[in-house]
């Protein structure tokens, strides 16, 4: 079976928040798509679920659509503060 692939493409920015300790995803492609775990491959997996629902509910797909892939681009960021000891 082939699959089809239409001119969507959807870019996501997950960023790691130190202070509740999960990743947190948004989308200005995917009006209402924000999402959170503390496990990145498991955000990844609610992300692939959400992104489908909410183009259907906010009116982005094409009209007459058949079943189709959408390439879901995730970009993580993440930055860690530490410190390191100086031997004398």
């Amino acid at each position: 079976m082939t699959r089809r692939i239409v001119d969507i493409a959807v870019l996501v920015r997950a960023e790691w928040d130190p202070e509740a300790g999960v990743w947190v995803a948004t989308s200005e492609d995917v009006p209402g798509l924000v999402a959170e775990h503390a496990d990145f491959r498991r955000l990844q997996e609610m992300v692939l679920e959400l992104v489908p629902i909410l183009l259907e509910e906010n009116g982005r797909l094409p009209a007459g659509h058949g079943a189709f892939d959408v390439p879901v681009h995730i970009a993580a960021q993440a930055i860690s503060k530490g410190h390191a000891r100086v031997a004398a």
